[in-house]
C-alpha cells in the first residue's frame, strides 16, 4: 500500500483489555498525509515505543504534546470507554469492537479515504479497506504509538476519578489491574459495580 492512495492515516490501540476493574479504552489518531513529514519530525523521540514503555510522566508529556498538535489542526484525536457491565454482558471482544467503532465515527476516519492502521489482534469495521492490522504495531508505526498513548492516558485518568467514587479499593494506584493489593482489596470488600464479575470469577 502506498499514501498515495488515501488522505488520511488513523492509527488505533487500546488499553485495558485484562484489568478486573473499570472500562476497556481504544484510542484513534487521524493524521493528514500532508502532516506525516512534520508529525514524524514532532515526535521522533516516541518512534517506536508504545505507552507501555513509557513512565507515566513521559505518557502525560507526550499527551498534551498530542494535544497541543490537535488544537493546531495537525492531528485529531479521541478516546472511546466502554465499562464493566457491557464487558459482563457482551464479551471484552465485543467491548472492544464497539469502542473502536465509536473512536473511527468521532474522528469522522472516511472509509474509502482512510488507511486504519491497527495493532495486534484489533480490526476495523469492513467498510474500511485500506485496513491494516499490524502485530507490536504500537512499536512500528508512530501513529499507532500516538494511539495507544491517548488510550493509556485516558484510561489510566478515569480511573483516578473512579478511585475517588470507590476509595476502599485503591483504583488510582494500580488501575484496576489484578495486582496482589488489587486482590487484597478484592478480598476485604468483594467486587464493586465497576469490577468486571466475569473477570472475577475465579479470585
Amino acid at each position: 500500500m502506498k499514501w498515495t492512495k488515501w488522505k488520511f492515516c488513523a492509527g488505533i490501540d487500546e488499553a485495558g483489555r485484562g484489568p478486573l476493574a473499570g472500562p476497556v479504552a481504544v484510542g484513534a489518531v487521524l493524521i493528514s498525509t500532508k502532516n506525516k513529514k512534520c508529525l514524524k519530525c514532532v515526535f521522533e523521540k516516541i518512534k517506536g515505543k508504545d505507552s507501555k514503555k513509557l513512565t507515566v510522566s513521559e505518557r502525560e508529556k507526550w499527551f498534551q504534546v498530542i494535544h497541543a498538535e490537535q488544537t493546531k489542526g495537525n492531528l485529531q484525536y479521541t478516546v472511546s470507554l466502554v465499562g464493566a457491565k457491557i464487558i459482563d454482558k457482551k464479551g471484552i471482544m465485543y467491548a472492544i469492537q464497539t469502542a473502536l467503532r465509536r473512536s473511527l465515527l468521532k474522528i469522522n476516519a472516511k472509509p474509502t479515504q482512510t488507511q486504519v492502521l491497527l495493532d495486534g489482534g484489533l480490526r476495523a469495521p469492513q467498510q474500511y479497506i485500506y485496513q491494516k492490522t499490524i502485530i507490536k504495531g504500537d512499536e512500528s508505526k508512530l501513529v499507532i504509538s500516538l494511539a495507544s498513548i491517548v488510550a493509556k492516558v485516558i484510561r489510566d485518568k478515569k480511573m483516578c476519578q473512579y478511585a475517588i467514587q470507590y476509595p476502599k479499593y485503591d483504583f488510582n494506584l494500580h488501575k484496576g489491574y489484578g495486582t496482589a493489593r488489587h486482590r487484597k482489596k478484592l478480598q476485604q470488600h468483594g467486587i464493586s459495580l465497576l469490577h468486571r464479575a466475569s473477570f472475577c470469577r475465579f479470585l
